[in-house]
């Protein structure tokens, strides 16, 4: 157990968290352990971790994209206009056009970091910038509403019973971070991400093709972008320009949370989950508490805090020092 707290720190902060704040609202409010909580909490957030294991891959590599949720939104765009031109299509098409849209934008991204050497948050801004304006602009700010039935039917994936029901976007979600775990902790190309965001001129020196890995995080990314963007649609029925503009930087705040390190090399799928859902249930409560929504960003942030500053313990010695307490009491 101490090994594992040592190797998985962040994870093991965050579920300490995670459980205390649990446990009250279960006792806080009635409503909130029931299976249509739950559901709720799952089906409402699974975009958010889609863009989450998107977002860590780039993290790990060292860098950072705050685009991602504009790209989502271009993606739905365009995904919808060329099905509605093609006469609908169904899933199939639709992953395949949303992913290659995704790709694209990723790939944009990583030619201007890693072929004009332009740090990544500044081409992110950038191009966050520029790919809103242009949707707009092309879009007048109009939403499209007249979508493929497919597109838009809710689907369940699992049933909780009670009438709740995890939806297709928990599926999608539950595929992502499966793949995104299979990439970087089972493939040569995971372990190259780690190590050049861990050491970028070690990497170098050791043969690692860093513009390969820069094109492979920012092209995930975009691929999670159009997968989650898509997802949004089936969640939300409608196509809004302007809907998905603002969750940048929860999503980027729950990351950090589960583990991941800003300057590369550390992170994984669960801690970033669990990053997610910690910020997820912190609001959930809330609601159910019936806290104003104007008190949200405040909670959220004091949360976040508190969390963070369990990063100045070290759990793995203090259950140790816990044991040895214990240990000395029964020996006497």
């Amino acid at each position: 157990m101490r090994d594992y707290l040592r190797t998985h720190e962040g994870e093991a902060r965050i579920l300490i968290v995670l459980a205390v704040l649990i446990a009250f609202l279960a006792f806080a409010s009635p409503s909130f352990f029931t299976a249509g909580n739950f559901a709720s909490l799952m089906n409402n957030n699974a975009v958010n971790v889609i863009w989450a294991v998107g977002l860590l891959v780039v993290l790990i590599a060292g860098g950072i994209d705050i685009s991602f949720a504009v790209a989502a939104s271009v993606t739905q765009y365009l995904t919808a206009l060329v099905l509605l031109a093609i006469g609908g299509g169904d899933w199939i098409l639709g992953l395949l056009f949303a992913g290659a849209f995704g790709i694209a934008i990723g790939c944009v991204n990583a030619v201007l970091i890693a072929g004009f050497r332009i740090t990544s948050i500044i081409v992110t801004i950038a191009t966050f910038n520029a790919l809103f304006g242009l949707l707009m602009f092309m879009t007048s700010g109009r939403s499209i509403y007249d979508l493929p039935d497919w597109w838009t039917d809710r689907i369940a994936a699992a049933s909780l019973g009670e009438g709740a029901s995890l939806m297709l976007p928990v599926a999608a979600m539950a595929a992502a971070m499966a793949a995104t775990w299979f990439l970087i902790t089972r493939t040569t190309t995971g372990r190259q991400i780690y190590a050049f965001g861990d050491n970028p001129e070690g990497a170098r020196r050791a043969g690692v093709a860093t513009v390969k890995i820069q094109f492979i995080a920012y092209g995930w990314m975009g691929l999670m972008a159009g997968v989650g963007g898509l997802m949004q649609v089936n969640l939300a029925q409608e196509v809004v320009p302007n809907a998905l503009i603002g969750r940048e930087l929860d999503v980027l705040a729950a990351i950090v949370l589960g583990g991941a390190r800003l300057g590369g090399g550390r992170g994984s799928v669960f801690g970033c989950f669990l990053g997610v859902m910690l910020v997820a249930v912190v609001q959930n409560g809330l609601n159910l508490l019936g806290v104003s929504p104007y008190a949200f960003k405040m909670v959220i942030g004091l949360t976040i805090l508190g969390a963070i500053s369990l990063s100045n313990v070290d759990l793995g010695a203090l259950l140790a020092g816990g044991s040895r307490r214990r240990g000395h009491a029964s020996s006497h």
